[in-house]
C-alpha cells in the first residue's frame, strides 16, 4: 500500500502561482511512477503530469504547458506540481497518484494509488 497526502491547494489569482505536494508513504517511493490528475466541476476527472521514477522524464497534458512543471524528491517521498500563470478554467481539485507498472502513463486507469486531493481555486 502506499499512501499520499496532497498539500499546497488555495484560492489565487489570474496569473499567480501554487506549488502543490503530494507526501508518500508506505512503500518504497522511488519504485514509482507519480502523476498529477485534476478534476473540475461537472468534468472528468483529466491528466495534468506525470513524473519516472527517477524523475528523468516528465510528461504533461498540452494544456499546462509552459506553465506547469512536476517534479520529486525521492529523499523525502514527495512530488510537487509547480503551477504558474494559472487562470480560472485551472480550477479543479488536483490529486496525485502512484503506479510502477506502466511506466510514464497519462491513463488514469493504470494508477493503483490515489491521494484525497486538494482543491485550487483560481478566480478572475
Amino acid at each position: 500500500q502506499v499512501q499520499l497526502v496532497e498539500s499546497g491547494g488555495g484560492l489565487v489569482q489570474a496569473g499567480g502561482s501554487l506549488r502543490l505536494s503530494c507526501a508518500a508513504s508506505g512503500r518504497t517511493f522511488s519504485n514509482y511512477y507519480m502523476g498529477w490528475f485534476r478534476q473540475a466541476p461537472g468534468k472528468e476527472r483529466e491528466f495534468v503530469a506525470a513524473i519516472s521514477w527517477s524523475g528523468g522524464s516528465t510528461d504533461a497534458a498540452d494544456s499546462v504547458k509552459g506553465r506547469f512543471s512536476i517534479s520529486r524528491d525521492n529523499a523525502k517521498s514527495t512530488v510537487y506540481l509547480q503551477m504558474n500563470n494559472l487562470n480560472p478554467e485551472d480550477t479543479a481539485v488536483y490529486y496525485c497518484a502512484a503506479e510502477k507498472d506502466y511506466g510514464l502513463t497519462r491513463y488514469s486507469d493504470w494508477y493503483n494509488y490515489w491521494g484525497q486531493g486538494t482543491q485550487v481555486t483560481v478566480s478572475s
